[in-house]
């Protein structure tokens, strides 16, 4: 398997399943509510505001890949629309999900070559580097969402 296939497999996996944690995001999602992804936990954000976070970079990404400008700004990446029921979170996570399956199926795509140029400037490293900073990126903040999930269920339990 060459270099693209096995990033755009590990970048599947943190979605969808099969990496090494056995924790990925679709099965962590699968049962939370609309209500609870948009549960305020102390002065953690909410379960919606980090997918929203996590699909803002992929998006983003995804854009370039697909020909266009690097356009996304980290002072816009927690810019969540209001979720105000069950129809708007789950639009939220197709989107999620069909970003994610387009994201690497591009890069699975490219060629080998293309991992050691620079992504859209030399300031950002090259594509290699930025495709592997949103695959921790992913991990980072799933993590949180399972503990914040943790934290719901302990709170309407007691």
């Amino acid at each position: 398997m060459d270099l693209t296939k096995q990033i755009a497999k590990h970048f599947r996996e943190v979605h969808f399943g099969g990496n090494w944690t056995s924790s990925n995001l679709k099965d962590n999602l699968a049962d939370v509510s609309w209500e609870q992804a948009t549960t305020q936990v102390y002065s953690l954000n909410t379960i919606a505001a980090l997918v929203f976070h996590l699909n803002y970079y992929v998006s983003g990404v995804l854009k370039v890949l697909q020909g266009g400008p690097l356009e996304i700004k980290d002072k816009f990446s927690f810019d969540l629309p209001p979720i105000l029921s069950r129809e708007d979170w789950e639009k939220l996570l197709d989107k999620t999900w069909a970003d994610a399956e387009h994201f690497a199926s591009l890069v699975e795509q490219l060629p080998e070559s293309k991992l050691w140029e620079d992504f859209t400037d030399s300031k950002y490293g090259n594509y290699y580097r930025n495709f592997h900073g949103i695959i921790e990126h992913l991990h980072y903040h799933l993590g949180q969402i399972v503990l914040v999930k943790k934290i719901l269920s302990q709170t309407v339990k007691n």
